[in-house]
């Protein structure tokens, strides 16, 4: 059961960060791929039937770890409160830009929900890559499975390791990449041959960058996903948009679970002291809650996945960006 749990966790952080990473990579290209209000538009609206409900997986993600492995929830949500506290505001920041670009008048109005939208997308995709940094490096965990220190320090110190800078910059790349294959997949026009050019350039940008952080290093992950960018490089540059696409959040997807299973079955590794480290077994929940649990998860993830899955199906049309003649 903590095996079959564990797999749950890990599945939904991966759907979070796979169909939410396009979205924030949609918010980050916006500006860049829209030269006027009309192409922004249809840049964003690219997103705006899936936004929400791709959001319900992190909620999908942190409600299933606490329920599931309270003591790994605890222990990484109160050590990383600050991070996590900005996360929400963003994501608040993020929803409203969307919500309300559409409900004010003049281009200004939605220039400045644009702004917003790609400040606060930046902002979440940069937190987000920093905190999968911090799991794959650890916490500075006592003996009793809490975060040591006091302030502002425990939670702000985490982020500033090198695992957290290298994790916030992987991030920042998957998400601008995921969001040019995505904007090439679903528009049509100008904006999709933009979207187009700038996927085929960063596949091939982060290529040449990961083979010397693979050769310096002796990363046999960081040469995998070079060759996984060359791919995409192809694909894009070919108009395979469809296998573009799938193969970034196939990289996405590899990287999250290898974050997450970078360490065995320990779940929340420790700086101070290997020995304190919180493992699967040590931080699940009861045999008990767990089969409690396990009557729900069974009634309410494939009706989830259903549902989603369905409203990608009726919002399958390419937007249009080039202007059409009244």
């Amino acid at each position: 059961m903590i095996t079959v749990w564990f797999a749950l966790v890990v599945l939904c952080w991966v759907l979070f960060f796979v169909l939410e990473g396009f979205d924030f990579g949609v918010g980050l290209l916006a500006p860049v791929l829209g030269r006027d209000d009309h192409e922004r538009g249809a840049v964003v609206r690219t997103v705006g039937p899936f936004w929400d409900g791709n959001e319900v997986w992190l909620v999908a993600a942190i409600g299933v770890t606490f329920a599931a492995f309270p003591a790994w929830y605890a222990a990484l949500l109160s050590g990383l409160y600050l991070p996590m506290a900005a996360l929400l505001l963003l994501l608040a920041v993020r929803g409203v830009a969307l919500e309300f670009r559409g409900k004010g008048d003049g281009p200004r109005w939605r220039r400045r929900c644009d702004a917003a939208l790609a400040a606060s997308s930046a902002g979440i995709v940069l937190l987000w890559g920093a905190v999968l940094g911090v799991l794959t490096h650890g916490l500075a965990l006592g003996p009793d499975g809490q975060v040591t220190g006091t302030g502002v320090g425990r939670s702000t110190a985490p982020l500033l390791s090198w695992a957290a800078l290298a994790g916030a910059g992987a991030a920042l790349f998957a998400a601008l990449l995921i969001g040019a294959t995505f904007v090439t997949l679903r528009t049509t026009g100008p904006v999709h041959q933009r979207a187009r050019r700038l996927g085929g350039t960063l596949a091939t940008g982060g290529a040449a960058a990961l083979v010397a952080v693979g050769s310096g290093t002796g990363s046999r992950p960081a040469l995998v996903a070079a060759v996984l960018c060359v791919g995409i490089a192809m694909l894009a540059r070919s108009g395979r948009e469809a296998l573009a696409f799938g193969g970034t959040a196939l990289g996405v997807a590899g990287a999250v679970v290898a974050v997450f299973t970078a360490h065995g079955d320990v779940v929340l590794r420790s700086t101070l002291d290997p020995a304190w480290s919180l493992t699967m077994a040590g931080a699940a929940a009861t045999d008990s809650a767990l089969r409690l649990i396990s009557v729900a998860g069974v009634v309410v993830l494939p009706g989830v996945l259903v549902y989603q899955a369905f409203s990608y199906w009726v919002f399958r049309r390419r937007v249009a960006s080039e202007r059409v003649a009244s």
